[in-house]
C-alpha cells in the first residue's frame, strides 16, 4: 500500500482504491505497525473517488515528509566507495572511505530539514559555486520514534563531488542546501520487508537525450536496514520519526555533471518513479 501526501488530503492507495485519512502526517505515520493499522482503518473506512483521488495525487503532490529530519548513510554500497575514493586522489583522502566502508560503525550524516526536500515533480538544486554535480539515488527508510522500519520511500541525494573531493570536511557544504534532497512520491508500506533482488534504475535526459542509464538492486548493500536505523538512534532521539537514504548504488561517470534542465528520474520497484528537473537557487538580492 502507498501513502501520498498532498495539500488536498493525505490518501491511502490500496488494491485499486483510494482513502482520505483525516489525522495529520505525524500522528499517521509515527507508529508501531503502520501496515497492520492501515488495515483496520480500511475496514470501516468508504473509499473515495478515483479520479479525485488521481487528480490529488497529480496535482497537489507534496513530500512525504512531516516534522521529520532527513538523515543519510554514506558509502553503504561499494559504487558508492569506489566513487568517493576516486574524487578524494587529489586530496589524498581516498583511504578514509575504505576504512569507513570496512569499519562496524556506518558513515551517518544530517541532509535536510523538512522544508529543504522536494517532491515527486518539484525542482531541485544543484550548486553555483560546483563544477560537478550528480544525483545519487537510493532507497530511504522512514524509522518511527521508537526506532522501528515502518515503511521506504525513494530518495535522491544531490550532492557535489567537486566540493568533497576537494576535502571530506566540505561534507556538509556538498550534501546540505536549498533543495538537495528529493523524496517521494509516496511512502511504501509493504506486508514484510523489501526483497533483497528489490531493483533501482534511474535516468537522466537533457532536452530529449537520454545521457545515463543505470540499474542496480538493494543486495549489493554492504549493511543492513536495521543496522543502519540502530546506529543512528543510538544516542538521538526523533519523537517524529526518521527519514534515512541508505547510499547510492548508482554513481555516473566522471565525465557526467548534472545541468540545469536536466530531468532526474529514479524508479524502485514497487515504490513508483521520482522524477525532477534540476536548477540552481536564485542569487541573492543586492542590497540597496
Amino acid at each position: 500500500m502507498h501513502l501520498y501526501k498532498t495539500t488536498k488530503a493525505n490518501l491511502l492507495h490500496h488494491k485499486d482504491k483510494y482513502y482520505e485519512l483525516p489525522a495529520n502526517w505525524d500522528f499517521i505515520i509515527n507508529r508501531d505497525k503502520l501496515q497492520a493499522y492501515l488495515l483496520v482503518f480500511m475496514l470501516t473506512a468508504e473509499p473515495i473517488d478515483t479520479a479525485a483521488a488521481k487528480a490529488a495525487i497529480r496535482d497537489h503532490l507534496l513530500p512525504p515528509v512531516g516534522s521529520q529530519e532527513l538523515w543519510a548513510a554514506g558509502v553503504t554500497y561499494p559504487q558508492s566507495r569506489d566513487a568517493r575514493m576516486e574524487e578524494s586522489e587529489d586530496s589524498s583522502a581516498a583511504d578514509c572511505y575504505q576504512r569507513v566502508y570496512e569499519a562496524e560503525r556506518p558513515e551517518l550524516f544530517f541532509k535536510s530539514l523538512p522544508h529543504r526536500v522536494s517532491g515527486h515533480g518539484q525542482p531541485i538544486h544543484i550548486r553555483r559555486d560546483s563544477a560537478w554535480n550528480v544525483p545519487e539515488p537510493g532507497l530511504v527508510l522512514y524509522i518511527n520514534a521508537t526506532g522501528h522500519i515502518q515503511a521506504y520511500t525513494i530518495g535522491n541525494d544531490v550532492s557535489s563531488r567537486s566540493i568533497e573531493g576537494e576535502n571530506p570536511l566540505y561534507l556538509p557544504q556538498a550534501k546540505v542546501y536549498e533543495k538537495s534532497a528529493a523524496l517521494g512520491p509516496a511512502l511504501y508500506v509493504p506486508e514484510t520487508s523489501l526483497p533483497a533482488t528489490t531493483a533501482i534504475d534511474m535516468k537522466i535526459y537533457r532536452g530529449s537525450e537520454l545521457v545515463y542509464e543505470g540499474a542496480s538492486s538493494i543486495d549489493r548493500m554492504k549493511r543492513s536496514f536495521p543496522e543502519l536505523a540502530s546506529w543512528l538512534y543510538k544516542e538521538m532521539d526523533f519523537p517524529s520519526g526518521c527519514f534515512l537514504m541508505t547510499s547510492t548504488c548508482l554513481v555516473p561517470g566522471n565525465e557526467f555533471t548534472l545541468q540545469p534542465g536536466d530531468v532526474v528520474e529514479i524508479g524502485i520497484s514497487g515504490i513508483g518513479k521520482l522524477r525532477n528537473i534540476v536548477t540552481v537557487k536564485n542569487p541573492p538580492a543586492q542590497q540597496p
